[in-house]
């Protein structure tokens, strides 16, 4: 794609970048095949060819963003799937960053749209706070069908409609702290506690930890450490997010230094996606780019870890397992085959839907800013999983879980929580 810009604006690096990505682009359409957007809205610009144009307009322009820009990259899940199919090696996801980053600093939202944003932001990365939300939240359920009756509450009708019925009791798992492995020790690594996953689902880093210490792996919970930024990143609200990630570089950083780290696990890919990108948010930063890319090198989503470990393989159960691969996992991470390796080799029969790559529609906080679309999305997956037949959904992304789980009644779980209960573990709450 030829591309205008002035030698003033790419002095900015940000700029600089997104122009050599604009340039990559060849208008060839392949994306168009494999965006879970375009294939549900039919639109150009809900394509990543269509929101390139845009970006590009915008930032040759030099201009403020407007609505039809902001309507097109809101609808953006960011699930990367374009970047799996691109032929030219776009790297869309970097441009599209920057592009919500240009639109936060330069749009004036709606006053109800600018404020269900700085709710997301100042709840759901805080687990207590998120905690007390959800308590709330089921007070509040009785609203959710007046307000959608009215387009700018929609959000908050997705938010009452997502909340679980019941909280799950706080779990010691996200204590400070160092759990010593069973007998001789093979590795040692720290774990994302993380935000939103430890309040819906503890069971989740509990059958981590149970799994990787009965493997001879020590697994510490650094202190103070908080949420990896995805949330609000995705967002725009690059301060918060880079914010969060220096926070979580210090913490991880003290304790290499300390005593040495093989990995950092982490069990929701979403967040794994993020802080294997610290590098490069923070390139440009000369205190940490240093340190973010050391960071960035050792975080390892837990079935790429187990992988390395060489587990054996064990009779089977007799149990079906659809494996739902979240888009941060098979297009953020490039991890496809590891799950369903390591499923396979725990006894499990490991099913496969159809349009595998097209997302579920959770994506971040998407299935309350963009609730149609997400139900569409999730409508579409179910459909696929459910013609599978199996008996169990496995997936690596607590979004994912969430979204899914509203809508179907097959159990799903965290693939670790299968493979801790294959090698020694109880046997999944879910499944009882």
């Amino acid at each position: 794609m030829q591309t205008n810009f002035t030698a003033e604006q790419l002095a900015d690096p940000h700029v600089a970048e997104s122009e050599k990505i604009l340039r990559r682009c060849v208008h060839c359409g392949f994306c168009t095949a494999t965006c879970p957007t375009y294939v549900t809205l039919g639109n150009e610009l809900d394509s990543p060819r269509g929101r390139i144009y845009l970006i590009k307009d915008m930032l040759e322009n030099g201009r403020a963003a407007d609505a039809e820009v902001v309507t097109h990259i809101d609808r953006c899940l960011s699930c990367l799937a374009c970047v799996t199919t691109c032929p030219s090696g776009v790297d869309y996801m970097h441009l599209v960053d920057h592009a919500r980053v240009h639109i936060e600093k330069t749009y004036r939202r709606p006053p109800m749209d600018r404020l269900i944003r700085q709710v997301l932001a100042m709840v759901l990365p805080y687990p207590g706070r998120f905690r007390l939300a959800l308590g709330l939240a089921r007070l509040g359920r009785p609203l959710a069908p007046l307000l959608r009756r009215v387009a700018p509450l929609k959000p908050l009708a997705a938010m009452l409609d997502l909340a679980p019925q019941a909280r799950p009791k706080p779990s010691t798992s996200t204590r400070s702290g160092s759990r010593g492995p069973d007998g001789e020790r093979r590795g040692r690594v720290a774990i994302l506690s993380g935000c939103a996953q430890p309040v819906l689902d503890p069971g989740i880093n509990e059958a981590t930890i149970r799994l990787l210490t009965r493997l001879g792996v020590e697994v510490v919970v650094p202190q103070g450490e908080g949420c990896c930024g995805a949330l609000v990143h995705h967002m725009g609200k690059e301060d918060h997010a880079l914010a969060s990630a220096r926070s979580n570089i210090d913490v991880w950083i003290r304790e290499i230094e300390a005593g040495g780290l093989d990995a950092i696990i982490i069990t929701a890919s979403g967040c794994g996606t993020t802080i294997k990108d610290y590098g490069h948010m923070l390139r440009l930063d000369p205190a940490y780019a240093g340190k973010a890319a050391r960071v960035s090198a050792l975080a390892k989503d837990v079935t790429e870890y187990l992988s390395a470990l060489e587990l054996p393989e064990v009779e089977s159960r007799g149990l079906a397992v659809a494996y739902h691969s979240a888009c941060s996992m098979q297009h953020g991470q490039k991890i496809t085959m590891a799950p369903k390796v390591l499923l396979r080799k725990a006894g499990f029969t490991v099913r496969e839907p159809a349009e595998g790559h097209l997302c579920c529609g959770s994506a971040g906080t998407y299935n309350i800013m963009q609730p149609e679309i997400s139900a569409q999305l999730k409508t579409r997956k179910v459909k696929n999983i459910e013609a599978t037949r199996a008996d169990v959904i496995a997936t690596g992304n607590i979004g994912c879980m969430t979204q899914i789980g509203t809508a179907t009644a097959i159990p799903i779980v965290h693939t670790v929580e299968l493979l801790d209960w294959a090698y020694g573990g109880p046997k999944p709450a879910k499944l009882a």
